[in-house]
């Protein structure tokens, strides 16, 4: 018992910082964090996070064109630790203001060529040398993966599991490049992997290039090199909606590594429209 007051009591003073973008993902990793008694306060950044999500939690607005003006927001609102999630694109460089820490990240950090993960990794390296080290919050949120080998009353067919071998293979080519985290495959051929548009446009394009044959399955990977802190790959019901307008046989994700948003109502929709929701393992 005094172990878990403890750990209670060290939780209640840890005050967290979520710097969030776009999309549902920081509103729901935060509400986790704060069912388990972290004390959140959610950094909204202007242009990207839907100001209006976040009325009924502590909340602050940031902009990206200035990395001193966001390093004194978290210091002021007393952060211990920081969490970067959300969708957001690279700041134009007529926008940014050129004071001494953004020089400062620019210089050190951002001079080099590099895709989204690399780039990621350099803003978090950024913060913890400022003292503001990430929060691993997947241990503490670990009911938003899954690790049940099959989440739905359908199972995946022979034909389905044959394209997921042909996906695993092809991953294994691409996982280690900055591209995208999902493939579709028919036929045991690949008709798309997701670059720039996202997953729900993916599903889409690969619409036009179905042939005769078995159900579409889509398969969703974090790559080889991911910075597991701050992206991960995440569905929520909207893509298994397109899924199910595209006739989509279904779906497979890693097992732990890949966030599913309202994963009650997810797995209830995929029951009722006849679509698997399975968990797997990369190939090493």
């Amino acid at each position: 018992m005094q172990i878990l007051k403890e750990v209670l009591l060290d939780t209640a003073m840890l005050n967290i910082g979520i710097i969030s973008g776009g999309g549902k993902l920081p509103l729901f990793v935060g509400r986790n964090l704060l069912k388990k008694n972290y004390k959140v306060c959610f950094f909204l950044i202007d242009g990207f996070a839907n100001s209006s999500d976040y009325r009924k939690y502590l909340n602050v607005k940031i902009k990206l064109n200035s990395f001193t003006d966001i390093l004194k927001s978290l210091s002021v609102n007393n952060i211990d630790q920081i969490v970067m999630l959300g969708k957001i694109t690279r700041p134009s460089i007529k926008d940014i203001k050129f004071d001494l820490n953004t020089i400062n990240l620019i210089k050190n950090y951002l001079l080099e060529a590099k895709g989204d993960d690399q780039l990621l990794k350099s803003i978090s390296s950024f913060f913890s040398n400022k003292g503001f080290p990430l929060f691993n919050w997947q241990n503490v949120c670990d009911d938003l993966f899954s690790s049940e080998n099959c989440l739905t009353k359908k199972m995946p067919s022979k034909n389905a599991i044959k394209n997921l071998n042909k996906g695993l293979e092809i991953f294994k080519i691409i996982g280690n490049a900055d591209l995208g985290q999902s493939i579709v495959i028919q036929n045991q051929l690949v008709l798309g992997i997701e670059c720039l548009e996202g997953t729900d446009e993916l599903i889409k394009r690969c619409n036009d290039y179905k042939n005769v044959g078995d159900k579409n399955i889509l398969l969703k990977l974090s790559k080889y090199n991911q910075h597991h802190s701050i992206d991960l790959p995440t569905i929520g019901i909207e893509t298994i909606k397109n899924m199910n307008l595209y006739n989509y046989e279904g779906l497979f994700i890693e097992k732990n590594k890949c966030i599913i948003l309202e994963k009650d109502n997810l797995i209830n929709y995929c029951n009722n429209n006849n679509i698997f929701l399975s968990t797997i393992n990369k190939i090493d």
